[in-house]
């Protein structure tokens, strides 16, 4: 004798009070189960990479605060002056060490001194203190 030959003519059971289950919800109770959640994150949060910000030299220093003084006669010289930039600047990561660059091009509509920023036309703000590069566009 095989097994299982002296029940597989038998029908499965059946209840008046409980409706058969739904072959839908038969196949989840055997679908992957995740014994240890957030693990995947944890995994996938740890393999991000982010850079690392880099130190400027004294040549570069002095480059930005040459670029920022002459946006800033640009801006108090000529009243409604929306001068084209293109910033390189560095965003922290919240979750680790390092973070990335990032690139802005827009219409600076002024340097706020007073919060260390500078402020797009768009209502975009940079901290000076994560600046790393202007490049004004040419005027025409």
């Amino acid at each position: 004798m095989k097994n299982y030959d002296d029940i597989m003519h038998l029908k499965r059971p059946q209840y008046e009070d409980l409706p058969p289950m739904p072959v839908w919800n038969r196949a989840a109770q055997f679908s992957p189960f995740a014994a240890l959640v957030g693990y995947d994150d944890a995994v996938a949060e740890t393999a991000r990479l982010t850079d690392r910000r880099r130190e400027m030299s004294d040549e570069e220093v002095e480059d930005l605060n040459v670029k920022l003084n002459t946006l800033s006669e640009t801006l108090s010289g000529r009243p409604g002056a929306r001068p084209e930039v293109r910033v390189e600047y560095f965003i922290p990561d919240s979750r680790k060490d390092g973070g990335r660059y990032e690139e802005k091009i827009g219409a600076l509509r002024t340097i706020d001194n007073y919060n260390g920023t500078l402020i797009f036309a768009d209502g975009e703000k940079i901290l000076l203190a994560d600046t790393y590069s202007i490049s004004i566009r040419d005027q025409k």
